[in-house]
């Protein structure tokens, strides 16, 4: 039996016109009865887009012309904001982009959860340029061009972007793509660099370099000599995640730090440690949590998914006494770490698996007056089926995905808490990346 021969493609860019976008930033037209996701495309615009694929329900394009504009257009500040898919909302106004996140979650809340908060607040916004402290930089070599490529991949495929800056990355990183492409291209092991993982600190930026080959001395001695020249802490990873270690400076301990200076915090983790990308955020966001909990000095207060202690240690200088929770035993350790170093005696951190019920747990048998939940994408259903057991008169949830959130909250809601407030945090301006807050209280 023969197989069928697939439609070509069209050569010449198709008219759209766009109705709305989806979740991903695409914009969506519709053509025969056909959905078409149009990257690039605002709605209510007229562009030319030329066909990417197409499958039995649905198309995707790219915009090649746009005809007539929204008036939410903006020109992105980025000259590789066409290609790079480390964005893809640099062609939409930031006022513009803060509507589209906070629609995100209004429509979670109102398709998973079946709720609304009782009062939406203001958004929190952030400088839109040199936020991203963190990323995974690809690296390639490319044989046809003779070079090496460095950044994040191209919209909807696997090859690297081609290019030599990246204006989100935090300066100490994003000014130097470019000399970094260089300075691998030098190297012996070129063609054995898998990627680069970047970490900002307040005073101290690192790369931790792939290298799936040992590295001679002279290589070793090139990207020391990078580090010394841009002021950057150099790591190298042999094989797995246990392998990173540092290679300049030869000496100190093997730490960033990041300040958190309302609650007269350093905050100290490794370059590997999760950390919120967006500084600027991150201290605004603690504020808030703390504030809606409204922690009184004689509190018992719970922080589940506690990480490094970056929302356990700022209640600790208003509550009574807290207790940080943590899936990950090295994110415990840096706890622990973090409150000696800041002299604080009346916070404890112990690892549970945050999948079920642990409210037999000792650390969880007096109850709390206050819990906070920052999970991973996946959310805390499972734990939000058992959070009455505690009898916490607030819930502060920080989310980084509306979907999960809005699940989570149908949940909490059932078990007798009002969704007091909610709102967006733009965490990652340009992308779609949703970070909200809500506030639940007990009747």
């Amino acid at each position: 039996m023969s197989r069928r021969r697939r439609k070509p493609l069209p050569k010449e860019p198709l008219p759209c016109i766009i109705e709305t976008l989806s979740h991903d930033g695409r914009g969506i037209a519709r053509e025969e009865g056909k959905t078409r996701f149009v990257d690039g495309a605002l709605p209510g615009e007229r562009v030319m887009a030329k066909m990417i694929s197409t499958r039995s329900k649905f198309d995707e394009l790219r915009t090649e012309e746009v005809l007539e504009a929204s008036p939410e257009r903006a020109t992105p500040p980025c000259e590789y904001a066409d290609l790079c898919g480390g964005c893809s909302l640099q062609h939409m106004a930031p006022d513009a982009q803060i509507r589209f996140k906070e629609n995100t979650l209004r429509e979670h809340f109102a398709h998973f959860g079946g709720i609304e908060p009782e009062q939406w607040v203001e958004p929190m916004r952030s400088p839109p340029l040199g936020y991203r402290r963190k990323a995974r930089l690809g690296v390639r070599f490319v044989n046809k061009r003779d070079s090496v490529l460095v950044g994040f991949r191209e919209k909807r495929n696997s090859f690297l972007a081609d290019i030599d800056r990246c204006v989100v990355l935090d300066p100490r990183i994003g000014e130097r793509i470019d000399d970094l492409r260089k300075l691998i291209y030098q190297l012996e092991a070129f063609q054995h660099i898998a990627q680069v993982e970047v970490a900002c600190g307040d005073d101290v930026a690192a790369m931790i370099f792939r290298n799936m080959i040992p590295l001679s001395e002279g290589d070793r001695a090139a990207l020391v000599a990078f580090g010394q020249a841009h002021d950057l802490h150099i790591y190298l990873q042999p094989t797995g995640p246990d392998t990173v270690h540092r290679i300049w400076p030869e000496n100190g301990e093997e730490r960033l730090s990041y300040r958190l200076p309302e609650f007269d915090l350093t905050m100290k983790f490794h370059p590997m440690d999760f950390t919120q990308v967006n500084a600027d955020i991150n201290q605004r966001m603690v504020h808030r949590a703390i504030d809606w909990l409204d922690v009184q000095s004689g509190d018992r207060v719970l922080d589940l998914f506690c990480g490094l202690g970056n929302f356990t240690l700022p209640l600790a200088r208003k509550a009574g006494q807290v207790v940080g929770v943590e899936g990950d035993d090295t994110m415990v350790v840096r706890g622990r770490e973090n409150a000696e170093l800041n002299g604080l005696s009346n916070v404890t951190f112990h690892g549970a698996n945050l999948h079920g019920d642990f409210t037999r747990e000792s650390w969880a048998s007096e109850g709390f007056d206050r819990i906070l939940i920052d999970p991973p994408r996946s959310g805390a259903q499972e734990i939000c089926e058992h959070l009455t057991a505690f009898g916490a008169k607030r819930i502060v949830y920080v989310s980084c995905n509306p979907a999960t959130l809005a699940r989570d909250a149908g949940v909490i809601v059932s078990k007798g808490y009002r969704l007091k407030q909610a709102g967006v945090m733009d965490m990652f301006p340009h992308t779609t990346h949703v970070e909200s807050i809500a506030l639940f209280e007990k009747d």
